[in-house]
Formats: structure tokens, C-alpha cells, sequence
């Protein structure tokens, strides 16, 4: 089985830590919004074994380009896989009751 690089682009990066700073300083929370991003980065870095694991994305702003989507914890990862270069590329990580 071919492993994928994960990448992340930056508006990703940027997600995950709005994340973590919604819940821990927000509402005083830190634990919890450390171990929701570990779920969050577990999932992400699961795309290396199986980068076709989410699905096509059917909805919003990523609908029909080909970018797939995974969900944990409320959250939406969405990602695109290029497998000639065996690369799957988060692009953004969102509340799934978000409109985007």
C-alpha cells in the first residue's frame, strides 16, 4: 500500500488554532480543546493509509472540484488527494454548522 504525504495549507494551520482558542479561552476549557485538535491531527495524518477514506465533498463552497471531506467531533476536514504526487492537502478545517 502507497503511503500519501499529508500537507496542510496555511488556512488549515490557522483553523486548528482558532479551534483550540474558541474552546480553551473562551470557555476555560484547555484539556478539552487540546484533546478535540489531537482528534483533529489524528484524522488529518490517517490520510498517509488512507487518503480516499472521506468523502466526495456535495455541498458549499468545495462541492463537485474533487476535494473530499472527513468529519470529528463536529468539525469538517476538507482535503484534496493528488495521487500522481501521492499527496492528500487539507485546506480547511470548519464547525460542521458552519456555512461554507
Amino acid at each position: 500500500m502507497d503511503r500519501y504525504k499529508v500537507k496542510m495549507f496555511p488556512q488549515a494551520y490557522r483553523d486548528l488554532d482558532k479551534i483550540y482558542e474558541q474552546i480553551a479561552l473562551k470557555s476555560n476549557y484547555a484539556d478539552e480543546a487540546l484533546a478535540l485538535v489531537k482528534r483533529i491531527e489524528d484524522a488529518i495524518l490517517s490520510l498517509e493509509n488512507y487518503p480516499f477514506r472521506g468523502a466526495e465533498r456535495k455541498q458549499g463552497f468545495y462541492a463537485y472540484k474533487g476535494y473530499r471531506q472527513l468529519f470529528v467531533s463536529g468539525y469538517i476536514i476538507v482535503y484534496e488527494v493528488f495521487e500522481q504526487e501521492k499527496v492528500a492537502a487539507v485546506v480547511t478545517v470548519k464547525f460542521s454548522g458552519s456555512e461554507f
